[in-house]
């Protein structure tokens, strides 16, 4: 019964719905490889992120305010929602105005900005970051350690310590590369519970289609 109540409370303080808005230590900004999101859901959806005319590598799949421990979702605030064309006008870094609405919606409504600073501080934090071109001139897919994509993203921002980036897999595939990021947008050391580096020796990483 104690092991119970011990799951059911860390599992309640790693994600804290409806908290107030701005309340938070860091950001860590998501970026997602267009081409793994695709392959395991887009295509089936008929995304027009996965439209061969659509040519996404790295997109932004968020900016999330974070605690040293869990973050916040869903948060309480006065701030009004973003109009279409605001989120349609996020869909050149994030593939789709779907999910620039959804992030703003679980996300940014806990960063305590008004939905134009938040994108407005999203697509800065976006544009700061150097990716790594090497991705984009795959012809076909390979197989590699997450390490290797780490690697490239720190080689290319200098900046950057092993400690603020942690790259993700899923499904057997490269998945995102998740940069810690302070208030104002300087790189940080991330949470324990951000470090999550994919261990798998050979994930499959697609081409841009």
């Amino acid at each position: 019964m104690r092991a119970l109540m011990a799951l059911l409370f860390t599992t309640m303080a790693a994600w804290a719905d409806g908290e107030k808005a701005g309340e938070f230590d860091y950001y860590v900004l998501s970026l997602s490889w267009s081409p793994t999101w695709c392959a395991i859901e887009g295509d089936a959806r008929g995304s027009p992120q996965c439209a061969a005319s659509a040519d996404f590598g790295w997109v932004m799949h968020g900016l999330w305010p974070q605690f040293h421990q869990g973050w916040p979702s869903h948060c309480r605030t006065s701030e009004r929602p973003p109009s279409r064309s605001m989120t349609r006008d996020m869909a050149d870094i994030m593939g789709t105005s779907g999910l620039a609405w959804y992030q703003w919606k679980k996300h940014g409504s806990c960063s305590g900005l008004s939905a134009p600073q938040y994108y407005a501080l999203a697509r800065e934090a976006f544009e700061r970051v150097k990716r790594p071109e090497v991705f984009r001139k795959l012809k076909d897919p390979v197989k590699l350690p997450a390490k290797v994509v780490e690697e490239a993203f720190l080689k290319e921002n200098p900046g950057w310590e092993p400690d603020m980036l942690t790259i993700t897999c899923r499904g057997g595939r490269i998945e995102e590369a998740r940069l810690c990021l302070s208030k104002s947008l300087d790189p940080v050391p991330c949470g324990r519970d951000v470090i999550r580096d994919c261990t798998l020796p050979s994930a499959l990483f697609d081409p841009i289609k």
